[in-house]
């Protein structure tokens, strides 16, 4: 701090106006040239020789190097990119303060893994300043584990929690309604997501309703306020089906997902809810608490509605296979109706019939009497006929 400190003075004392008188004609090094001034000074006053933006950011920069040119920090990750270049940018943060870091492709090309959004690092380097953006930031020449961040070791603990009460068992996930009366939106008003849900949903099927629960999604309250949106739109009873999410951002920005109270919420909502937290490489407690994950909010809207030109479309495919099965099974029973009339008779053709077999009877009857009686006649007149005989 001792050094810091001279060479801080030193630097102060370069700056014209604080010397105490003016500036002898050999500069002292890293002095800034005397220039005419701009504007006629008074006779007798001193008058300040004002420093361009470039020049001032050059000697911040000359110090930042110069005092803090191989230091240690700790921190946890923030966020992470590693661009197409080979450079990773990144930062680090800790309760009260966030540090940008840069580390170059040379510097990481010996590197085994990459950092990830919570863990906890010590980063050595030295800080710097790049001018054209007038920030500073730290450029790291080694890096390495300092253990496992306590926000995500928080969430991994809070993960375990919620699997062992069952809250994310596939067994309790609802099924989406097909056509939906109505659909519920847990969102901010003034967010892309709610946008992009609208205009999804007007394209596929614009007549379904839509009621929007407006809350934060980000930042201190945001994650009470998801809670109370979720509740609202379960008492209403008008919704068939709930969208809760937000467009894309750091973890930091989602971290009202990650959130127990919203996590409940979802598991306790009566109807089926989509999550639509929008971060492709990141899975919230949200997204695994819900009925269904949706990649984006454009992504929820296509789920929870069918397109209305395919849904009319299938309705008349099932009407023309419906109309065609009906006409096919009524020429089935007509042919089978036939089939059965063919075997039927008229109930008086079976009474004249009986008539006629009534009459045969009778005709067979008197006949057969006739013939019983003529044979007896002879039968009688043979027996007549021996009696005379013998008398």
């Amino acid at each position: 701090m001792e050094v810091c400190a001279r060479q801080h003075r030193t630097v102060c004392a370069r700056l014209p106006g604080r010397s105490g008188g003016r500036p002898g004609p050999a500069a002292e090094p890293g002095r800034v040239p005397s220039r005419s001034p701009s504007r006629v000074p008074v006779p007798g006053a001193l008058v300040p020789q004002p420093l361009t933006v470039s020049e001032l950011t050059r000697q911040l920069k000359d110090l930042l190097t110069g005092c803090f040119s191989d230091v240690l920090v700790r921190g946890e990750v923030a966020g992470f990119t590693a661009h197409r270049s080979g450079h990773w940018y990144f930062a680090i943060k800790d309760r009260d303060a966030v540090l940008n870091c840069v580390m170059f492709r040379g510097a990481n090309r010996a590197m085994r893994w990459q950092p990830r959004v919570g863990d906890e690092v010590l980063v050595a380097g030295q800080l710097d300043i790049y001018p054209p953006h007038g920030k500073y930031n730290l450029l790291v020449r080694k890096l390495r584990h300092a253990g496992e961040g306590d926000l995500q070791r928080q969430l991994e603990e809070l993960k375990a929690k919620l699997a062992a009460e069952g809250l994310f068992s596939p067994e309790r996930k609802r099924s989406l309604p097909a056509l939906p009366r109505a659909i519920g939106v847990a969102t901010s008003a003034s967010g892309a997501a709610l946008h992009d849900i609208l205009k999804v949903l007007g394209r596929r099927f614009p007549s379904i309703p839509v009621f929007l629960a407006n809350c934060r999604v980000q930042g201190e309250g945001a994650a009470e306020e998801i809670v109370a949106a979720l509740e609202r739109l379960g008492r209403d009873g008008r919704v068939d089906v709930i969208i809760v999410g937000r467009g894309g951002g750091s973890q930091e920005d989602l971290m009202a997902f990650n959130d127990e109270a919203v996590a409940r919420a979802i598991a306790a909502s009566p109807v089926p809810v989509v999550s639509a937290v929008g971060h492709e490489t990141d899975v919230s407690i949200a997204d695994l608490v819900a009925d269904v994950r949706a990649a984006t909010p454009s992504h929820a809207a296509e789920l929870v509605v069918p397109e209305r030109d395919a849904l009319r479309a299938w309705v008349d495919e099932q009407a023309q296979r419906l109309d065609a099965a009906m006409r096919r099974d009524l020429r089935r029973r007509r042919e089978q109706l036939d089939r059965l009339r063919l075997g039927l008779r008229h109930p008086g053709r079976r009474v004249d019939e009986a008539r006629i077999r009534c009459d045969d009877l009778w005709t067979r009857l008197v006949q057969a009497a006739e013939r019983d009686i003529d044979r007896r006649r002879r039968r009688l007149a043979a027996t007549s006929g021996r009696l005379d005989a013998l008398s």
